[in-house]
């Protein structure tokens, strides 16, 4: 059987605008009320799957809410985390990138690297791949609202990527990237934006 992975990644907050990296594991706060709105008018995308699931961050959480506000609560699971970014979690890319700039330099160029003491690049795609793998053939229609960097993991393992071309994949807030297959093959069909929300 086919399964089917859709993966929607959270509308907007001030974090995310900031590009602060998750704070906290609270995935930077709350939506702001843009975002709300915008995943709300998105929610009938939701009406048509088996298993409804969230990442833990407060951002995925709010999200699932406002898009499957008629169904039953998503499923929060561990593995659909956003990437550990260890001592710089709650800070700016542009602080960390000032105060550190061999350890960024690292971390965007060498995939084993954790300068930051949290998830490496190859640990995040393997962690997210993982739970691609343990998906059930007859899962059927899986929704997970996840952070951007878990959707680009996903995608890196689901094609058999390198790891270095996670680097080149963009995930707006609010866009629904497919996967459909099962374990060791994997179709994409490119990302679509859920609503109006551009960042």
């Amino acid at each position: 059987m086919t399964v089917r992975v859709m993966l929607v990644s959270p509308a907007t907050s001030a974090a995310l605008r900031e590009a602060r990296f998750d704070g906290d594991g609270d995935g930077g706060g709350p939506l702001d009320e843009a975002g709300a709105r915008r995943a709300r008018a998105a929610a009938g995308v939701v009406a048509r799957v088996d298993r409804f699931l969230s990442g833990p961050s407060r951002r995925c959480r709010e999200t699932a809410g406002e898009l499957g506000a008629a169904v039953p609560p998503a499923e929060v699971l561990g593995e659909l985390g956003d990437w550990d970014m260890g001592r710089w979690r709650g800070r700016r890319l542009d602080e960390v990138g000032a105060s550190e700039p061999e350890a960024v330099s690292a971390w965007l160029t060498d995939p084993a690297a954790a300068p930051h003491g949290g998830e490496s690049l190859l640990a995040l795609c393997e962690r997210v791949g993982g739970w691609l793998r343990s998906l059930p053939d007859d899962a059927g229609r899986v929704l997970a609202v996840v952070e951007p960097a878990v959707a680009r993991a996903a995608v890196v393992h689901a094609l058999s990527l390198p790891a270095e071309a996670f680097w080149r994949l963009d995930v707006a807030p609010l866009t629904l990237t497919e996967l459909s297959g099962r374990a060791g093959r994997w179709n994409l069909r490119c990302g679509r934006s859920l609503g109006a929300d551009s960042g």
